[in-house]
């Protein structure tokens, strides 16, 4: 079986492509099908001799960057991103991306923590590490996110979600300013050179591309801690949601997030999307 994976792989995306479906003048012969080395290293912003070692195998540490181009110049689909994600960490012994250890993100909480959720239902609440990784959560929170398809994954990753999930763009009417919130706290981990939180960065950017990238570059400062998200919730319709953020003491960056109506509308639905009797909930702002 050959180890040379990820070149295999690229060869045969790169011969898979039409020069048409990537906006090149079809036509006049051609001695190998789909896309030449050299259109597709045109497209990439790559030499050809540099992609022609890594079809070779002779280069197996490609930069993330340079993959991602190759990615979107490829037209790869989310499948065929995660597909090129195992083969880049295949060929590069699987251990680079994640680096020094610096603490790993904490997967659990303190039972008092628990505890403290458990007093918070029916709200929506949740915990999550500095990953955005959910760590705990209420039942309200699950009724609210499991139909939307966010904690279908595990651990369930409040950035992941919203960047490789197509169905977080129906949920979110306000998908953007949501987008932007979910990246504050990640550049957070990237400007003080977090390994862990490099290593989710570096999935994302060969998983989602430039929608992912475009926007690391240019998303605003620190995250709100307070403020309003809408939500389309497949069930109760429309919501509009005020939220909470608070630090926990003496835990690696683990934030605990409760969720209360904005108004009358969203807190009946929220009743009965949980159950519980009417009033439950109470609108915290008109």
């Amino acid at each position: 079986m050959s180890d040379n994976t990820l070149g295999e792989f690229l060869r045969a995306r790169r011969e898979a492509v039409t020069p048409t479906e990537v906006g090149l003048p079809g036509g006049g012969r051609r001695r190998t099908p789909g896309l030449r080395r050299s259109e597709l290293a045109t497209l990439a912003g790559i030499s050809v001799e540099y992609l022609t070692r890594l079809e070779q195998g002779r280069d197996r540490h490609p930069s993330v960057p340079v993959l991602a181009a190759l990615a979107d110049a490829l037209r790869l689909s989310a499948d065929e991103r995660l597909h090129l994600l195992h083969h880049f960490k295949a060929a590069d012994g699987a251990g680079r991306l994640v680096g020094p250890c610096q603490g790993p993100p904490a997967q659990s909480v303190r039972p008092t923590v628990r505890a403290l959720l458990d007093r918070l239902e029916p709200a929506p609440a949740l915990v999550v590490n500095r990953l955005g990784d959910v760590l705990a959560y209420t039942n309200g929170y699950e009724r609210l996110t499991g139909p939307i398809g966010l904690l279908d994954r595990r651990p369930p990753n409040l950035v992941r979600y919203v960047f490789a999930d197509p169905r977080a763009r129906a949920a979110y009417p306000e998908w953007d300013r949501v987008a932007d919130q979910r990246l504050a706290g990640l550049k957070l981990g990237v400007s003080r050179e977090d390994p862990h939180v490099e290593h989710l960065v570096d999935e994302l950017t060969l998983a989602v591309g430039t929608p992912f990238t475009d926007r690391l570059k240019t998303s605003p400062g620190p995250p709100r801690r307070t403020g309003l998200e809408r939500l389309t919730h497949p069930e109760a319709g429309e919501l509009r949601l005020a939220y909470e953020t608070l630090g926990l003491a003496d835990d690696d960056n683990q934030l605990l997030i409760a969720y209360l109506p904005a108004d009358d509308a969203t807190a009946a639905r929220l009743d009965r999307l949980t159950g519980r009797h009417p009033g439950a909930l109470r609108a915290v702002s008109g």
